[in-house]
């Protein structure tokens, strides 16, 4: 989306090539910026420049990429063009209200159906007005959406942030020359400011590893006795390693070596080792570092001596499915001892012991419920089936045949 922003072209090297970027590649192709892949593995952006929007011919389908489409809805909404979004089922189902009530503020309009879902219409405001926002609920997504809005908008764009949330939008915005200003907000937040329409310039970028999809083998190595993996160049932003200060809480062996800057990210490679593993409260106020590592944490703990509490869940409710709910549903169905409300789960562990299994889970179109069932059943004594892996391609392509070379025994 930044390429296609910028003035001249972007280069990307190790771009995840899942369905939810491929989407967003797509999307930006139709808004008017050429994006191509090399024979080498490399994406090259040629942007149209801030303000440079074309309006899309057709319907804009963001499949699964809920983030995706919420940061499009951003994009376009300073834009004096018109744009249709949808999704697949799992998408529609999603709500978009609380991306669409700042984005309103500015000056966009949004039809939508009940609830403010996809598919939707987004008509840009011809004169797009700076906000200063203040997020009711941490959320990278909401940030991300008002800060793009504020590109293509004169002045000040602001966005207050209670608790701190992954901050990757703030560092690639200024990897492409864009002025920004943070200050530090009551006791874990963060005043972000945007100086509108600056001019981007292209600018090469090497992604590093997701640390979500790296939490998934790295739980399953956690869980199998006597394993030990490296998973290389991942990345370690501060805001988003919640899931790996955790598991260090519980007791397992996981390295950070080799550490260093890539397009002012912090990247390293992972050396986690088996080992035992204890529950322990995981404080609400974490919640924002690790938000998509719940799923694969409620594995973890399976294998944990004593209880696992984590709380400030409220958001797994409204994720591709209702999280909290279906963890709930799948680990209990798989012989584990759960017990969940509205905003938290509790799972008691089996202190290494290999839980039965034997469950069929519904993952309701949610790629991060199917990897870690399949993770699951990788230790578990019973074999563990998911109704759907195609999901899966969302976030990690290749995570059955990566799992597999590991030693798992992944099949359809």
């Amino acid at each position: 989306m930044f390429g296609a922003l910028a003035v001249g072209e972007s280069r990307v090297r190790g771009l995840l090539e899942g369905e939810d970027v491929l989407r967003t590649a797509a999307a930006m192709r139709q808004l008017g910026a050429a994006v191509d892949r090399r024979e080498d593995g490399s994406w090259h952006v040629h942007g149209v420049g801030i303000g440079g929007l074309c309006e899309p011919a057709d319907v804009i389908d963001m499949g699964n990429a809920g983030t995706g489409a919420r940061l499009l809805m951003g994009l376009v909404a300073s834009h004096p063009i018109t744009c249709f979004v949808t999704g697949d089922a799992s998408l529609r189902r999603r709500p978009m209200a609380r991306v669409t009530l700042p984005l309103t503020e500015m000056g966009a309009r949004f039809v939508a159906r009940e609830g403010g879902r996809l598919p939707l219409a987004v008509i840009g405001a011809t004169e797009p007005l700076p906000i200063s926002y203040t997020l009711p609920v941490a959320s990278a997504q909401v940030k991300s959406a008002v800060l793009l809005a504020g590109l293509n908008t004169p002045g000040e764009t602001t966005v207050i942030e209670p608790e701190a949330t992954r901050d990757h939008t703030e560092l690639m915005l200024r990897h492409f020359g864009a002025e920004l200003r943070i200050e530090p907000h009551g006791a874990r937040g963060r005043t972000i400011t945007l100086i509108g329409e600056p001019e981007l310039t292209g600018r090469d970028v090497d992604v590093p590893a997701d640390p979500s999809s790296a939490a998934f083998p790295a739980v399953a190595a956690l869980i199998v006795p006597g394993s030990t993996i490296r998973l290389t160049n991942v990345g370690v932003n501060p805001l988003r390693t919640g899931l790996y200060e955790t598991l260090r809480e519980m007791g397992t062996d996981i390295k950070f070596e080799s550490q260093r800057v890539q397009a002012g990210e912090p990247v390293a490679d992972l050396v986690i080792t088996a080992g035992r593993l204890r529950g322990i409260e995981v404080p609400a106020e974490r919640a924002p570092r690790m938000i998509d590592e719940y799923p694969i944490l409620a594995v973890c703990a399976a294998f944990a001596a004593g209880r696992t509490l984590m709380r400030g869940l409220a958001e797994l409710r409204v994720k591709e499915s209702d999280r909290l709910g279906a963890m709930a549903r799948g680990l209990t169905a798989a012989g584990i001892k759960v017990e969940a409300g509205e905003d938290w789960l509790a799972v008691e562990g089996m202190n290494g012991k290999a839980p039965k299994g034997g469950a069929t889970v519904v993952t309701n179109l949610d790629h991060r419920i199917a990897m870690a069932f399949m993770v699951l059943g990788g230790a578990t004594a019973e074999p563990i089936t998911i109704d759907d892996a195609e999901p899966i391609d969302t976030s990690f392509p290749g995570f059955a045949e990566l799992m597999n070379g590991l030693g798992a025994r992944l099949g359809v």
